[in-house]
């Protein structure tokens, strides 16, 4: 039994903004696999099913990001479903637009979101899959990451939301190791991106 994680803000207003990529992702993997998300409690969306005969749950907390390991939590007790076995999909600012990263471990890294599921989990030996969305020209963070995709972000954001999709049921059907393996970015991306990425 897996969970994927996608981090967000609820609401209108939040739609189709940086911050919510992880729901976006989330909204992919529901397509391909014909997947509806239904209420779970008051505060996650759910959708329930198989892929490759795996028993797999996609989980939208709708918490607001600062609390987000509430409801994870709530449905990892509920489901008897480990950490080990779940995968968080979120925003990251530190990675290029468009650039997808799976770890199988860290710190939150500064993202409130992943902050909240370490501290609610208490490990931060957690799956996780990151969007790159840059820095962009802003001062303030919390208007970019709250922004919405600009023009020439929207189609990069939207193949990558598309790989990252394949990457999570990679992950679902082969485990992380061979996840990182075929989806982290390759020397060469790394070396024209200026990115150290370690496996940690």
């Amino acid at each position: 039994m897996k969970l994927i994680a996608g981090l967000g803000n609820p609401g209108p207003e939040y739609a189709n903004t940086r911050h919510n990529c992880g729901f976006l992702v989330l909204d992919q993997l529901a397509k391909q696999l014909n997947m509806g998300f239904d209420k779970w409690q008051k505060n996650a969306l759910l959708a329930g099913g198989f892929f490759e005969g795996e028993k797999l749950f996609l989980l939208k907390p709708q918490s607001f990001m600062n609390l987000s390991g509430f409801p994870l939590v709530e449905v990892c007790q509920y489901y008897q479903i480990d950490y080990r076995d779940v995968l968080i999909v979120f925003d990251d600012m530190d990675l290029p637009c468009g650039t997808i990263r799976l770890r199988r471990s860290g710190s939150d890294g500064g993202h409130k979101g992943m902050k909240s599921i370490i501290e609610q989990t208490g490990t931060m030996r957690i799956n996780r899959l990151k969007i790159g969305i840059g820095h962009g020209a802003y001062d303030n963070t919390v208007d970019y990451v709250l922004g919405r995709f600009t023009e020439e972000e929207q189609p990069i954001l939207e193949k990558s939301f598309i790989s990252a999709a394949q990457a999570a049921l990679c992950w679902v059907k082969f485990g992380i190791g061979d996840a990182m393996n075929q989806y982290n970015a390759s020397a060469l991306d790394q070396a024209a991106s200026g990115l150290e990425l370690k496996d940690e």
